[in-house]
């Protein structure tokens, strides 16, 4: 293995590159900006004000009447404290790529017992295959954990009818990963029985990344004090009643993001949840159709997401060679398929955010010129 611990100097003169990546993704100029206010302290009015506002208007674009604690992490924190609050001991993981797969081991990690529902990297969970776990175990599970949106291998779960499923197991929690999805991919929270739902600020929300943002259930929340254990850091009773008393969160927050946050916000609460899902829908079947047209898509048909394509390279073009290209003659970011299963067999494109069909269409017809499709 190399070793990349020698310092190397970071410099000013690196070159602008339009994301296009999984995230982090583009970010509004005025949204940066925001980070440069003065610094104030973090048990001010000034504080309240900024926190209650940022959280409240998040509970307002996800149209949820649960708890959003918003903290300074990434949003995997929530893989953590949502394992620490809500198992005691078993917890039924669905697996299809890297990160579903890494939710699992951070559970094992925690010392629980881990079962799994494994399908092949792109394919979908299907709720039947959940119900059939819960029928048939002779285990109680304390949780079921889904990703929403598999950005190794671009395939969005139907998290909403496994919440249908899980909701007839009234003493089983429902835990759904949405960190490169929420805030570009419309989901009823509320409706379909996700107890615990968490996303990262620097995907589909378009900010720059170190908050994470969850949303909690009632239920998930008295789970947590019935259970009398729980995480620290991003304990549910922890940094909900904190905020309830003070309006803030119980330890340091980024201010500076969380004033980029409110900045954002305001921005995704002016398009609507809907409206942003909409413009999310449109990039994602152009890219499809693109795809199509010159490769194919990797994922499931019928359960692609809507923002992250992972595109099968049914072409043997070098992966790694055009998004180079790609980036020297255009100044535009894209990414190769994740890990050493995908490589150079898949390569994937983040419409998230900000973006639009005619930005993405931007960045299609740059891989069309260097890769002489």
């Amino acid at each position: 293995m190399v070793s990349v611990s020698k310092k190397r100097e970071y410099k000013d003169e690196y070159p602008d590159k339009t994301l296009y990546i999984p995230g982090p993704t583009e970010v509004r100029e005025d949204v940066i900006q925001a980070m440069c206010e003065p610094m104030f302290g973090h048990r001010t009015d000034r504080m309240t004000d900024l926190y209650t506002t940022i959280v409240e208007d998040t509970k307002e674009f996800l149209d949820t009447e649960h708890d959003v604690v918003i903290l300074t992490a990434s949003g995997t924190e929530f893989w953590e404290a949502s394992t620490l609050n809500l198992v005691d001991e078993n917890i039924l993981v669905a697996t299809c790529g890297s990160f579903s797969e890494r939710h699992a081991n951070v559970a094992e990690r925690l010392g629980k017992s881990v079962d799994t529902l494994e399908y092949d990297w792109g394919q979908a969970v299907k709720p039947e295959d959940i119900r059939d776990a819960l029928e048939t175990s002779d285990k109680h599970y304390d949780v079921v954990a889904c990703v929403m949106n598999e950005s190794s291998t671009g395939v969005r779960n139907p998290i909403e009818d496994i919440g249908d499923v899980v909701a007839e197991y009234p003493d089983t929690y429902f835990v759904v990963d949405a960190v490169s999805s929420l805030g570009g991919d419309y989901v009823d929270i509320d409706r379909h029985n996700i107890d615990v739902i968490f996303a990262s600020s620097q995907k589909a929300f378009a900010m720059p990344p170190g908050l994470a943002i969850c949303v909690v259930s009632g239920d998930a929340y008295d789970r947590e004090i019935e259970k009398g254990t729980a995480s620290w850091y991003g304990g549910f009773q922890r940094t909900i009643d904190y905020y309830d008393r003070k309006g803030q969160t119980h330890s340091t927050p980024a201010i500076p993001i969380m004033l980029a946050y409110r900045k954002q916000m305001k921005y995704m609460l002016d398009e609507g949840h809907k409206a942003r899902d909409q413009r999310h829908r449109e990039m994602a079947e152009y890219t499809r159709s693109w795809a199509k047209e010159h490769f194919e898509m990797f994922p499931e048909s019928g359960y692609e997401s809507q923002t992250v394509a992972c595109i099968e390279n049914t072409r043997g073009i070098d992966v790694a060679e055009t998004i180079e290209a790609v980036s020297e003659e255009y100044d535009m970011a894209f990414s190769n398929g994740y890990g050493s299963q995908l490589g150079e067999k898949t390569f994937r494109i983040g419409h998230m955010g900000e973006h639009t069909v005619e930005s993405v269409t931007a960045l299609t017809d740059a891989i069309e010129d260097v890769a002489g499709l």
